[in-house]
C-alpha cells in the first residue's frame, strides 16, 4: 500500500505551539494546566468504567454523589489530593502515587 504524505499535516506538538505558544510562554502555560485537569477527570472515568462502575456507585463507596463525581470527570470541579486519594483507595481499591518532575 501507498503511504502519501501531506506537507499541510502537522504533529499536534506543531500544532499545540502555533495555537498555544512554545512552552514557558504564559498562553501555553495555561494551556498545559488545562489540560492536566482535563487528564485527571479523564483517567478517573475510565478507571471507572473498566471497573463496570457508575457514577452513583463509584459516590457511594467514596462517600460522596453522582453530581460530585460527574463535576470532576468532566472537569467542572477541582479535586483536592485527600478527596483523590479516597477515590483511589475506597472506590478502586487502589493506592495513590504521586511523583514531581523538575
Amino acid at each position: 500500500m501507498k503511504t502519501v504524505k501531506n506537507k499541510d499535516l502537522k504533529s499536534l506538538d506543531q500544532f499545540v505551539d502555533e495555537q498555544y505558544g512554545k512552552k514557558g510562554t504564559k498562553k501555553r502555560d495555561i494551556f498545559e494546566k488545562g489540560y492536566e485537569e482535563f487528564k485527571l477527570g479523564f483517567i478517573l472515568q475510565q478507571a471507572r468504567l473498566e471497573m463496570g462502575m457508575t457514577q452513583e456507585e463509584l459516590a457511594e463507596k467514596v462517600g460522596t454523589n453522582k453530581g460530585y463525581i460527574s463535576r470532576i470527570e468532566n472537569n467542572i470541579k477541582d479535586i483536592r489530593i485527600s478527596t483523590l486519594q479516597r477515590i483511589i483507595e475506597k472506590g478502586f481499591g487502589g493506592h495513590l502515587e504521586l511523583a514531581i518532575k523538575i
